[in-house]
């Protein structure tokens, strides 16, 4: 059956908003009809040295040629997007090309083929995009982890990945993701969020940005947590842009996502182990490696196992001004999952041993919470102050209280300081960025 014939099934489809002259079902075939007799025509070693620009140009003619062969019907419109979309199918991540263009879309949901969510300002929406069939879906899956060196099939089903801008990537295939495969991308802005944007988006007040920026300066121990999505890559991105320029920082990271801006960074990331199973190169790993690597800042994208013993050890032993991300749903839940993962290191300390070792190395803990509208806020800021008996004292510095939710879902509160002046102050002024006491004074409230 020629492709003229396969497309005249679809002439009785309704119309879809992505191609207003011709049905969806029909669109999708001729894309993918022409997409693979291009591939039959195209010289690939001539298409390697052509520029996109250049590429773009030839793809035009080449589809213009095809459709005029084939006879096929199509208006200047169509023959637009049919160049672009089976550009962006053979350059770059075929239908979530828009979506990634698009800087209004903080996540990308891809649940099989047949369904892609997206979320604005912190709500899910459905979009009209679909991907041919779970094959395509695959091949889209498979050209984005192939570009950092990693691989996903039935003997490795679950992999993470990252996009050439710096955004997350997961996907988790068949046999374990039973309908097909589901991808999950996590955006990062090209210009990563500032201390001025978070102000202006309330995430916190202008008091605590103050603190932060001192904090960041004066070599302070930070480990910042939350929830998933809650924005603590966010936070620590902004956190560090406020350490030296002349200080070397090395970062450890699953997946490398964070966007700093100074001059002196070393970024390492992990490696899966190879079909063989060999080969594997864990956080633990780096941060040992790390140590040798003569750094003033040592940033952990996020502690989530044994590396948090070598991470403690690092910030107990000189390598001050150390920052790190934890899942939690609290400040004091943070430093209890830390314990437990001191506990997966194997290091055969007693409780008491591994509190003494966190409160010696953390000096702040930073609460980041997402809300019911989708707003991102740091909800606490909590310093370590040492050990009473055998738990660890905490002190809040500023909280966020939720007093409720209006008409039109938006949540209602206001932040304040809870009047207690951090131990850390003295410290601040050591460093040359001391910060006013009228900071702390818990009559001043933001909405």
């Amino acid at each position: 059956m020629s492709l003229r014939e396969r497309l005249a099934l679809g002439e009785d489809a309704q119309p879809a908003p992505s191609a207003p002259a011709m049905a969806d079902g029909a669109y999708q075939e001729l894309k993918k009809s022409m997409h693979q007799m291009i591939l039959e025509r195209i010289d690939l070693e001539r298409l390697k040295r052509l520029t996109p620009e250049q590429f773009k140009h030839e793809l035009a003619l080449l589809v213009a040629r095809i459709v005029d062969d084939e006879r096929i019907v199509l208006n200047q419109g169509e023959r637009h997007k049919l160049v672009l979309d089976i550009q962006n199918e053979m350059l770059g991540f075929g239908p979530l090309e828009p979506l990634l263009a698009d800087p209004g879309v903080s996540d990308i949901l891809v649940n099989t083929h047949a369904q892609v969510y997206v979320e604005r300002t912190g709500r899910l929406e459905l979009t009209g995009i679909t991907f041919h069939d779970n094959t395509h879906l695959m091949k889209i899956i498979e050209k984005i982890v192939s570009r950092v060196g990693r691989r996903v099939d039935e003997s490795s089903p679950m992999v993470d990945a990252r996009l050439p801008d710096g955004s997350r990537v997961n996907a988790i295939i068949p046999p374990l993701a039973v309908d097909g495969p589901i991808l999950s991308i996590r955006r990062f802005s090209a210009q990563p969020l500032s201390m001025e944007k978070l102000l202006e988006f309330k995430s916190m007040t202008p008091p605590m940005a103050e603190v932060l920026k001192a904090l960041g300066q004066a070599r302070l121990n930070v480990l910042i947590s939350g929830g998933t999505g809650s924005g603590k890559t966010t936070l620590l991105n902004v956190l560090s842009g406020f350490i030296p320029a002349a200080e070397r920082i090395v970062t450890i990271e699953d997946a490398a996502e964070l966007q700093l801006r100074q001059p002196h960074i070393v970024r390492l990331e992990t490696r899966l182990p190879n079909v063989e199973g060999k080969g594997e190169v864990t956080q633990r790993a780096l941060v040992r490696n790390a140590l040798r690597m003569r750094p003033d800042r040592i940033i952990l994208g996020e502690v989530r196992g044994a590396e948090a013993i070598d991470m403690l050890q690092a910030m107990n032993t000189g390598h001050e001004g150390s920052f790190a991300t934890i899942h939690a749903n609290s400040p004091r839940d943070a430093l209890a999952r830390l314990e437990s993962m001191v506990g997966m290191a194997g290091a055969n300390l007693t409780p008491r041993t591994a509190r003494q070792q966190i409160c010696s190395a953390i000096t702040v803990v930073m609460q980041l919470s997402r809300l019911t509208d989708g707003a991102r806020k740091l909800v606490s800021l909590q310093e370590v102050t040492g050990m009473e008996g055998d738990t660890v004292a905490m002190h809040e510095i500023f909280h966020f209280e939720q007093t409720g939710v209006d008409a039109q879902g938006r949540v209602q509160g206001h932040y304040y300081a809870t009047g207690v002046r951090p131990r850390f102050a003295d410290r601040l002024r050591m460093f040359g960025v001391p910060v006013p006491d009228s900071l702390f004074d818990p009559g001043r409230v933001y909405e």
